[in-house]
Order: C-alpha cells, then structure tokens, then sequence
C-alpha cells in the first residue's frame, strides 16, 4: 500500500471515530436531559443545542465517508449495459458534475459562515459559523475523493466494476455468501 492510500485509511478512521464519538455524546446529553427532566424536574438548558449541532457535523462527515464507499444512491441500469468506454464515460461526467456541486456548496457554506460569525447560538453562545462550516468541510473532503477518483481513471487504474458505482442488496447477498463459504472451496456453509 503506497503512503498516499495509507494517509486515507488513517484519514477516514479518524472520521468514523469523530462520527461515533459525536454519536455517543448525542445520545448521553439526550438521555441525560431527559432523565434530568422527568425525574428531577430540570435539564440541562445546552444539551439539545449541543445534540443539534453534533447530528449536523455528523450527517455531513458522514456524507464523505459513504461518497468513499459508494453509499449513495444511484442509478445503473443503463450504464451496467453500457461498453468500458461508455461506462468510463458517464462515469467521469458524473463525478465531474458532483465536483461542480461540490464548488456551488462550498462557496454557499462560505457566504453563510461569513455572515454569521457574530450570531450566537442561544443557549450556547457558540457562534453559528461553526454550524455553517460542515459544508466547506464536507465539500473539501469529497472533492479530494473526486479528485483522487478521476486520477485512477485518467491513468487507468480501476477495473471496470468500479464504474459502476452503486451495490444491489442481492449483489451484497452473494458477496456476504462467498466470504462465509467454509475453508474456500465454494461450499455454503449451511
């Protein structure tokens, strides 16, 4: 493994850990909020902030790690039929028109940092710019999948399933079967 695929593993751990670390502290300043309400008639008056702004920062981490691993959804049928080139193709169309998007969210996420830096958020006080931020950070880490993506294909290192980026749950079923199959010959295991 070269240092540049080593440096993305070690990048894309890092954010899972964030993601569940996020996850974890929503659940226990949600369960502790409501603990504290109904069996001690007070809260915690940041905790649901604080949960909001977390399930944000969560959900758009979380969009960069499922663009890496092809999670999103999508459309194959026609270009699973298509020839290599085709498929090649649509494929560099489509990422660069993601890469476009990418441009158009980051530069929205940036125009709506700037304008509020001086908002606060009310129980908090933390600055909404922090909220607005995600986008430019979720932009900046899919467009790098991007990029990395049409480098493979301007010097042809994927192999054509990878053009096709969406799984079937039955394709998942026959993969989850082959890595079950009983010391590699082919056997199901029953």
């Amino acid at each position: 493994m070269c240092l540049v695929e080593v440096l993305i593993q070690k990048v894309y751990s890092f954010l899972k850990f964030i993601i569940a670390l996020f996850l974890s502290l929503m659940a226990i300043f949600v369960f502790g909020n409501v603990v504290l309400r109904y069996a001690f008639n007070s809260g915690i008056t940041w905790s649901e902030e604080v949960s909001r702004f977390l399930f944000i920062w969560l959900i758009f981490l979380g969009a960069i790690l499922a663009l890496k691993d092809n999670e999103h959804l999508g459309v194959d049928s026609i270009v699973k039929k298509l020839p290599l080139k085709g498929k090649k193709i649509v494929y560099v169309i489509s990422n660069l028109l993601m890469m476009v998007t990418l441009i158009l969210v980051f530069d929205g996420s940036w125009k709506l940092t700037m304008m509020n830096v001086d908002q606060s958020a009310p129980a908090t006080g933390m600055s909404y710019a922090y909220i607005y931020m995600i986008g430019m950070v979720m932009s900046v880490g899919m467009g790098l999948i991007i990029i990395l993506r049409l480098f493979r294909v301007l010097f042809n290192k994927m192999s054509e399933s990878e053009f096709v980026m969406t799984t079937d749950s039955e394709e998942l079923v026959e993969q989850m079967e082959l890595e079950h199959t009983n010391d590699g010959k082919g056997e199901k295991m029953s």
